[in-house]
C-alpha cells in the first residue's frame, strides 16, 4: 500500500455526500444512568463518491481513477467542498487563521492544525495534506515569505522556519488542505441503462491515518 500524491477529481467530489465519523461506547448503568467513551482521538470522514457522478464522463473519470488505485490498496488526496480551508467557507485564506505554535528560540519545524471551537469546548485536527501553493504565515501577526524565510512539505503539513521563532512568539497559517482517504470497497457496479435512468453507484470514500 502507498499514498499517490493525486487528488480525486474535485468536479465530483463536489456533489459527493459525507461528514466526519466518531467512535462513542456507551454502557447502561443498573441506575439509568450512561457512561460514554471513546477509543478515538480524532474523528474520520466518510463520504460516497457516487452522488457526485452526473455525467458518463465522470463515470469514465471515476473507474480510472479507482483502477489506478488499485480499489482500496492506496490512499489518495480528496477535497471535502463543506470543509477545506483554515477559514470559514465564505471568508478569504489568512495568515491568523490558525494557531499552530510558539516559539521557544529552538524549534523550527510546526505542524498544520485546525482549530473547531463551540463554547467552552474545542477539538484540534491535525493537517497532513496541505495544497501546495495556498498556505501562508505570520510569526507574531508578521507574514512570512515562502522559499525564503519558511518550507511547507505539502506531503505531511510540517511548516518548516529557516530560523527558530522568538521564545513566546505565535506562530499562525492559513491555507487549504485536502482529507487523506482511499475506496472503502473493493467493487463498483453501475451500468449506462442504470446511470441514464437515475441510479448512481456507491462508491464509499474513507479518511485514512497517516
Amino acid at each position: 500500500m502507498a499514498f499517490h500524491e493525486i487528488r480525486f477529481p474535485a468536479n465530483v467530489s463536489f456533489g459527493s455526500q459525507g461528514g466526519p465519523e466518531r467512535l462513542t461506547e456507551i454502557v447502561t448503568l443498573a441506575n439509568g444512568f450512561e457512561e460514554r467513551n471513546t477509543p478515538w482521538e480524532h474523528s474520520r470522514r466518510r463520504y460516497d463518491a457516487g452522488f457526485g457522478l452526473r455525467s458518463l464522463e465522470d463515470v469514465d473519470a471515476l473507474l480510472a481513477f479507482f483502477e489506478a488505485r488499485r480499489a482500496r490498496l492506496h490512499a489518495f488526496r480528496w477535497k471535502d467542498w463543506s470543509d477545506f480551508k483554515s477559514c470559514g467557507g465564505n471568508q478569504a485564506i489568512a495568515a491568523t487563521d490558525q494557531l499552530i505554535g510558539v516559539g521557544d528560540g529552538v524549534t523550527t519545524a510546526f505542524a498544520l492544525k485546525k482549530a473547531y471551537l463551540s463554547g467552552t469546548a474545542s477539538y484540534i485536527r491535525p493537517i497532513a495534506k496541505p495544497v501546495a501553493g495556498t498556505v501562508i504565515v505570520a510569526i507574531a501577526n508578521d507574514p512570512k515569505v515562502e522559499g525564503l524565510e519558511f518550507s511547507v512539505d505539502a506531503a505531511t503539513g510540517i511548516v518548516s522556519f529557516t530560523t527558530p521563532p522568538d521564545i513566546g512568539a505565535l506562530i499562525t497559517a492559513g491555507y487549504e488542505f485536502d482529507v487523506p482517504v482511499r475506496f472503502d470497497a473493493d467493487v463498483i457496479q453501475t451500468s449506462v441503462a442504470s446511470f441514464r435512468a437515475g441510479d448512481v453507484p456507491n462508491v464509499p470514500i474513507v479518511e485514512v491515518r497517516i
